[in-house]
């Protein structure tokens, strides 16, 4: 875990976030019935490259494309394709990262496609408010666990399943770096915060249960029942008294 304190560093975070939550924006205007996922990623390909930047997944660990497409069940990882057309009730994970000048920015927010169910809207509603009672308790000084166990407790109301065997991270530098940030935990346990730190943060929510399984592709994240899942993931500096989200414009 890198601990950034120049200016410039957290201006280049900065701007690698603002790519990042570019994206998001124009992606509100073609998250409809009828688009394919793999328009989606070009969207998304097109405005990282034009704005100076490089997709931070477009070839990590042999990735395909520039984002990763969840569609309903699946919960993370999903390849964008020009087969997978989206339809009205589905529900979708769009995860961007953006590398600028050697810094990452990363962010994954859940879209509904047309017309979704009230029980996919809670879900949906969920996990965002899980995000922000994380970062709630984000400040210099408080145990990583403190993060972790608001997320978790607030999901735990709910009977959802908080899909336990992927985790937010730190980031910066590199597109994963320590620590590993579950999305339950134990107050008062785990490392402590220091302003500077950077942590992509991201609950992964599935309807029913927490078990996932990986298809064949050796990417596309899967949950076990075949319910759907949301995820949502904001990058945030670690500030002296809370934080600072980098990935919005």
């Amino acid at each position: 875990m890198i601990i950034i304190k120049s200016a410039r560093e957290i201006a280049l975070l900065r701007e690698a976030g603002r790519i990042v939550g570019l994206c998001h924006e124009e992606l509100k205007k073609h998250v409809k019935p009828g688009v394919s996922t793999w328009e989606l990623n070009e969207i998304c390909e097109r405005l990282i490259l034009e704005n100076g930047a490089t997709p931070s997944f477009k070839g990590y660990g042999g990735f395909p494309c520039a984002v990763c497409a969840s569609v309903n069940e699946v919960v993370i990882h999903g390849i964008p394709s020009k087969k997978q057309i989206l339809k009205n009730g589905d529900i979708i994970a769009i995860d961007i990262g953006a590398c600028y000048k050697g810094y990452h920015g990363d962010s994954a927010w859940s879209y509904t496609v047309g017309k979704v169910s009230g029980k996919d809207e809670k879900l949906m509603q969920v996990t965002h408010d899980a995000l922000f009672a994380g970062l709630s308790q984000v400040k210099d000084g408080v145990h990583l666990g403190d993060v972790s166990a608001a997320i978790g407790d607030y999901i735990n109301q709910f009977g959802y399943g908080i899909v336990d065997r992927y985790t937010g991270h730190g980031v910066g530098h590199e597109l994963h770096e320590d620590p590993a940030i579950f999305n339950f935990g134990t107050k008062g346990t785990g490392p402590i915060l220091k302003e500077g730190m950077v942590l992509a943060i991201e609950p992964m929510v599935n309807a029913g249960t927490k078990n996932t399984k990986v298809l064949s592709d050796g990417w596309t994240v899967v949950t076990m029942d075949g319910k759907k899942s949301a995820h949502y993931e904001h990058t945030i500096l670690v500030t002296k008294d809370g934080y600072e989200i980098l990935t919005t414009i």
